[in-house]
């Protein structure tokens, strides 16, 4: 007896016409404020494992490198992440795509606080970080995507918000991290309550994710599904992954990669020597360097807070090109400052002109012609975005063991020139539906 295959589930970007047409402008929003929501979470759990690093450290009894092989492995699993999530939104969707992640990264963070100071094993923490990279890994490209469809269905740039709702919620992590390890809490209760509020707040947010749009619009779709897959004949695994493949020959995606590259290794550079940089390079003590990474943090913050309108009002590449323009001027003026007060003001130009990189990436990423192709799309410039976080910092920390640290943040100023003059490639290539179109 032949096993009748289950009819794909169009994805969400798939309905977006018929979405924009039938949900009304509460129900748009409430979608949009749902991603906010998975956004901050995701930003929550990461800054979460962060903030308790050095505790982890403590109760493992272990030295730098060894943390760093354990890092290694949250690094391996958000990889593995990042190249399982096309095939996931296809077979099960974005909606419960990212309850899954989610939830998968919940549980690896909470396995991540036993091993730390119940079972006491960095056999065990290694476990726990695999599974949380490789949650959050997934969730990455899936909220991204998720954020783009609603981008089109509103009308409006949101993405760049949408990071800023994952910078607030590393605000608020490192903030919980810092009260739970003054308040001297176990590791272990405090990623387990972390956990329960990411994985009870995910299930909360996701009821105001549109799973296809109201009945009638969702009816048609699997209808109009129901169609295709008896004219065509259903993709194999196979084909469905040369599909995938086939985007890293796209050159404009390649072009689109490299804004990442640029603006991705200008932000994860600070992110690791930005601080450093004013003690070493600058000759501030160790609290004026944490403070200065604490304003460019804020620039980065605040420019992805702002960008949304700047990239309705001019379009994306004026806008890439100014943000590249900016961190240009900011790197210069941070490195070559004879002054404290001109780095700072370097470091303010940096952090607001790479804000923007990212997000802008991911939305013109899924920007596609063939919307079904969107995940695999997000997902590889997703991983060059990722590359150049992992890759970047050791690379500087080499370049400036040889040079100075000052001096090695040049290369991060010629990749973001290069970004620059890749702009073009992150043009609309399509107009979004006006937002009167959504029904009262």
């Amino acid at each position: 007896m032949t096993r009748r295959r289950p009819t794909p589930r169009p994805s969400t970007i798939d309905r977006i016409p018929a979405m924009t047409s039938t949900l009304t402008r509460p129900q748009l929003h409430a979608w949009r404020n749902a991603i906010f929501a998975i956004f901050a979470l995701s930003g929550l759990s990461i800054a979460s494992w962060v903030a308790r690093i050095p505790s982890i450290r403590d109760s493992l009894g272990v030295d730098t490198a060894q943390i760093g092989a354990l890092i290694f492995a949250m690094s391996a699993g958000a990889v593995l992440g990042l190249i399982l999530s096309p095939p996931l939104i296809n077979r099960i969707g974005a909606r419960a795509g990212i309850v899954v992640t989610l939830v998968a990264a919940a549980i690896g963070l909470a396995i991540v606080g036993l091993g730390a100071t119940v079972i006491v094993s960095p056999a065990v923490v290694a476990i726990g970080l695999f599974l949380f990279g490789l949650g959050n890994g997934c969730v990455d490209v899936i909220q991204n995507v998720e954020g783009a469809a609603a981008e089109r269905a509103i009308g409006k740039t949101l993405l760049p918000l949408m990071h800023a709702f994952f910078s607030f919620g590393t605000v608020a992590g490192a903030a919980l991290g810092a009260l739970a390890s003054f308040l001297e809490i176990d590791v272990a209760v405090h990623l387990a309550v972390i956990s329960v509020l990411v994985v009870v707040s995910a299930l909360i947010a996701i009821r105001f994710v549109p799973e296809g749009a109201e009945a009638e619009s969702d009816e048609s779709a699997r209808a109009e599904a129901g169609n295709a897959a008896s004219a065509d004949p259903k993709p194999s695994v196979g084909q469905r992954m040369r599909e995938s493949l086939a985007v890293w020959k796209d050159p404009r995606l390649i072009a689109i990669g490299l804004i990442v590259l640029g603006m991705a290794f200008a932000e994860g550079s600070s992110n690791d020597w930005l601080a450093l940089a004013m003690v070493d390079g600058h000759g501030q003590d160790n609290t004026v360097g944490a403070l200065v990474f604490g304003v460019f943090t804020v620039a980065m913050t605040v420019g992805r807070v702002v960008g949304g309108p700047l990239l309705d009002r001019f379009g994306r590449v004026p806008v890439l090109r100014a943000g590249a323009a900016l961190t240009v001027i900011g790197l210069l003026a941070f490195i070559f400052a004879p002054v404290f007060w001109l780095a700072v003001v370097g470091a303010i130009l940096w952090g607001l002109g790479c804000s923007l990189g990212f997000p802008v990436g991911m939305s013109a990423a899924a920007d596609a012609d063939n919307p079904k192709l969107s995940a695999a799309r997000v997902s590889m410039v997703a991983i060059i975005g990722y590359a150049a976080f992992l890759v970047g910092p050791p690379v500087l920390g080499v370049l400036g063991h040889a040079f100075g640290i000052l001096n090695a943040l040049l290369v991060v100023l010629v990749l973001v020139v290069v970004a620059g003059l890749a702009s073009p490639a992150a043009r609309e290539r399509m107009r979004r539906p006006a937002v009167p179109a959504a029904r009262e």
